[in-house]
């Protein structure tokens, strides 16, 4: 007996990357509302900077939608009834984080605090399934790059 899918799975299927059917589909379209307004936000802010690529990582990681220009910026994670992104925070932004450690929300440090710190820096994976946890990746990329200036 073949089980549904299970909160957090990942989109598997490698024939095709998702597109915004598919992803609406699998994370329910409240979340998908948080997934469209971060994307228009990074689009808005940083006009021009990033082409988002799909990536597939495999049966157990699925895929992922990847901002990149020279470094990574961050990763969607569309997951089923979930969207969480991965931003890594080097050295220089886990200064920046530390300066500003009690102006970001309680959640955000506990998970900053419990990420384990690579050599790359630490990758914290966010679940957005509010408009302060959009609020809070928003704030931790503009710290990662400064917003493009608008003309």
């Amino acid at each position: 007996m073949e089980q549904g899918p299970h909160i957090g799975d990942r989109i598997t299927d490698k024939s095709a990357s998702p597109n915004d059917a598919t992803v609406r589909d699998w994370v329910g379209p409240e979340v998908f509302g948080h997934w469209v307004a971060l994307q228009d936000w990074i689009e808005e802010t940083y006009p021009g900077v990033f082409a988002p690529t799909w990536l597939y990582g495999g049966e157990k990681h699925g895929w992922s939608l990847r901002y990149k220009k020279s470094k990574a910026f961050c990763t969607f994670l569309p997951e089923y009834k979930l969207f969480s992104v991965v931003v890594v925070l080097g050295a220089a932004e886990r200064e920046k984080f530390e300066e500003r450690r009690k102006s970001w929300r309680p959640q955000l440090v506990k998970l900053y605090d419990e990420a384990q710190t690579y050599h790359d820096g630490k990758w914290l994976k966010v679940g957005i399934l509010s408009t302060d946890d959009r609020h809070d990746v928003m704030g931790l990329l503009s710290m990662k790059r400064r917003p493009s200036a608008r003309g």
